[in-house]
């Protein structure tokens, strides 16, 4: 798709504090934050939420929280706050009960609060004392959600490792890529580079939202998201508060600037190595 066919995208990605396991708690953190930012940031298209908002980065409490997704109040709330603002939502994530499965599911929700599309984090964490892989199934596929003719590729936390998924998006023809996660603060160099690299090897824009905030046993979240863009530049930042990053993203000057250096021709069918 050329620029001709694409437009100015206004953005908004919301960094907030989870209490761990009050799930009725932290739907009503996020629906004022919500409010108070899409009021600010009048007339923005697209709104991200972090992972497991719902019950923060603790999985003891994951099963406590989980919702069917047809009955969820989590998700009730954000159609409701979609409809009522004119606004795309990609959710972040909660904990999604189907029958006996449990997933790491971020919900799509366009402007008129219907969801669209479900994206079931691909990667699981179960590291330095997590457990994610035990708990968690994972998502199957990559997903890519259209709204409003935009591409945006779906990732969560720990999807960021994996270069490939990124790669995948851009090929199927992505405009933005998120990753929305609940980040380590000990990790604040690795997610820096990951987050910037998936951007400029890609050539696009990335929102890379994360929480804040105090975890059990003296853990914290990173509290760092950023909007960046396709040439590894922060267009916002917030650090270790809650509250909202705003950019406009040119997508015309984009598409021109992939023109102009067009390293997906320049991908081998192959990469076969060859040890001597």
């Amino acid at each position: 798709m050329g620029a001709i066919q694409k437009e100015m995208v206004r953005i908004l990605a919301i960094q907030m504090e989870s209490v761990i396991g009050e799930l009725e708690l932290n739907i009503d953190t996020v629906k004022n934050l919500l409010i108070a930012n899409l009021e600010k940031y009048e007339g923005a298209d697209f709104v991200f939420l972090p992972e497991v908002w719902t019950v923060g980065w603790h999985t003891p409490a994951f099963l406590q929280t989980a919702e069917p997704l047809n009955s969820s109040k989590a998700v009730n709330m954000l159609s409701q706050v979609a409809c009522k603002y004119n606004v795309n939502i990609i959710g972040g994530s909660f904990i999604r009960k189907d029958d006996d499965k449990y997933y790491n599911s971020c919900p799509v929700i366009n402007r008129h609060g219907e969801v669209v599309a479900v994206y079931d984090k691909n990667h699981l964490y179960s590291y330095y004392g997590d457990n994610e892989g035990e708990i968690i199934t994972k998502g199957s596929n990559p997903l890519m959600a259209e709204l409003d003719g935009i591409k945006i590729g779906l990732t969560i936390c720990f999807d960021i490792r994996f270069p490939e998924i990124y790669r995948a998006y851009r090929k199927a023809g992505a405009d933005i890529l998120v990753n929305m996660a609940a980040w380590g603060k000990t990790k604040k160099i690795p997610w820096d580079i990951m987050t910037t690299s998936r951007a400029v090897e890609n050539q696009t824009y990335m929102v890379a939202l994360t929480q804040t905030g105090l975890l059990p046993d003296g853990k914290e979240n990173l509290g760092h998201s950023m909007i960046i863009d396709y040439e590894g530049k922060i267009l916002d930042q917030i650090e270790e508060i809650e509250g909202g990053i705003y950019a406009e993203f040119n997508l015309p000057k984009m598409y021109e600037f992939r023109d102009k250096c067009t390293i997906l021709k320049d991908i081998k069918d192959s990469y076969e190595v060859i040890i001597k």
